[in-house]
């Protein structure tokens, strides 16, 4: 089956659990969403994990220390939370071991993005992603790159239900922090893969005041805070 942009967002399950979350790349802002349709990546996400300061704080240290002496990875508030199945699938290619940097330099991780930019190869794809793991449904891949090492809780030909755990947030590959990339796509062949549009099933958002408000099939705008409470009974439909 050949998807194109007229055909509706595929609708999974958000793969995040709590309070906290933030898509700093998304294509609700723009498509595609990293700016580049390579690998796969024109509706894909990054969502990271932030406080209540205004602004995006991914670790607890003042601005000026994160963005000159840096902070350590494992202090970020999203490293090391749980990344879920987003709908019933066979695990088709797995990746862990990678190490990560313990410290976040934010000159040091800058430059690595731009060098990984300036001299890419398809040998590189690898260390572009980190540990990671690609799921299948259907014609519909899932990947999730940058996981933490040893995290990785499932292994290729597995089958999988909507809500497992699969691996943790981490800080490997192509990484500015602490971090879960996300997309859909038509392809386990990332030179060849096209983005696939992806909508979440059921989220809540934070406004001003504090209150949530729950949204369903919806694509998550750029700084709102969501959470994806608990308990998976919605077994959405990735075909």
């Amino acid at each position: 089956m050949t998807r194109n942009e007229r055909e509706p967002a595929v609708v999974v399950e958000f793969p995040l659990r709590g309070a906290g979350w933030m898509a700093v790349t998304t294509p609700a802002a723009r498509v595609p969403s990293h700016g580049v349709d390579l690998l796969g990546q024109r509706y894909a996400y990054d969502f990271v994990r932030v406080d209540d300061r205004r602004g995006v704080h991914v670790h607890p240290a003042s601005t000026l220390v994160a963005a000159t002496v840096g902070r350590r990875t494992e202090e970020c508030y999203a490293w090391g939370a749980r990344v879920h199945a987003p709908f019933d699938a066979e695990v088709v290619a797995v990746s862990d071991g990678m190490l990560e940097r313990p410290w976040i330099n934010p000159f040091r991780e800058a430059a690595r993005m731009l060098w990984n930019g300036l001299t890419f190869r398809p040998e590189k794809i690898p260390s572009i992603l980190g540990n990671h793991v690609i799921l299948r449904a259907g014609d519909v891949y899932a990947g999730f790159a940058h996981l933490a090492p040893g995290s990785v809780e499932v292994s290729a030909g597995q089958r999988v239900v909507v809500g497992e755990a699969i691996g943790r947030v981490g800080h490997t590959g192509n990484s500015t922090a602490p971090h879960l990339h996300f997309q859909l796509m038509d392809s386990l062949d990332l030179m060849n893969a096209n983005g696939i549009s992806c909508a979440f099933a059921r989220y809540e958002v934070r406004a001003g005041d504090g209150t949530w408000s729950q949204v369903e099939r919806g694509i998550p705008g750029p700084r709102e805070r969501l959470r994806r409470m608990g308990g998976e009974k919605s077994h959405a439909s990735a075909r």
